[in-house]
């Protein structure tokens, strides 16, 4: 499986974000048990769509996914660190889900993706991101008229006031509000591209 962009290098952005060595701490065994993906995207995700997950870690969403979506779906898992996206592509082989799955590796300030979704997912991320003005325009840009973005951040980072004027930014963008799902530990929003 090969990873979009280059496999090794280090950058100030990455010192900021979740370090691989510390993503065992919550994404393991455990994680689908708290942090079920059929529960929390399928109201959301169908066979044959297109699914993006950005900041997918160690993938435990994008595996998720990768099943929801089927043989005739497709999920890119993206990620800034590669470290990540070898964890992942692990993953992806043990599931047999290589036909289903694309690495992509992400800039710290871009997404660096030309194609359209039906779904994207920022699980735990958008915090981390230099300029959270910019990501929210830039996925915008990466759904489809009707495409639904589910934002969910951690509480333990973010404030009730910032997760509001968050979401009051991606609303002023062009998202409309959906729905707001219970995902333990997470202050989370499920938003749609209007026309």
């Amino acid at each position: 499986m090969n990873i979009s962009q280059n496999q090794k290098s280090a950058s100030p952005a990455t010192e900021r974000v979740c370090p691989p060595d510390h993503v065992h701490l919550f994404d393991n065994f455990l994680r689908p048990l708290v942090h079920s993906p059929s529960r929390l995207f399928g109201p959301h995700v169908k066979p044959g769509m297109k699914a993006l997950d950005i900041g997918c870690g160690r993938g435990f969403a994008s595996l998720g996914l990768a099943r929801m979506v089927g043989k005739d779906g497709h999920v890119v898992a993206a990620d800034l660190q590669p470290e990540m996206l070898e964890m992942v592509a692990e993953r992806v082989e043990r599931a047999g889900l290589s036909d289903r799955i694309r690495l992509h590796r992400c800039e710290a300030d871009k997404i660096g993706l030309g194609e359209k979704f039906d779904f994207v997912l920022a699980f735990w991320m958008a915090h981390e991101t230099p300029d959270p003005s910019r990501f929210l325009r830039e996925v915008y840009s990466l759904l489809t008229p009707d495409g639904r973005f589910f934002l969910a951040e951690p509480k333990m980072h973010i404030s009730k006031d910032v997760f509001r004027d968050f979401v009051a930014e991606a609303e002023e963008i062009g998202f409309k509000p959906l729905k707001n799902p219970f995902v333990l530990f997470s202050r989370a929003i499920v938003m749609v591209k209007s026309q």
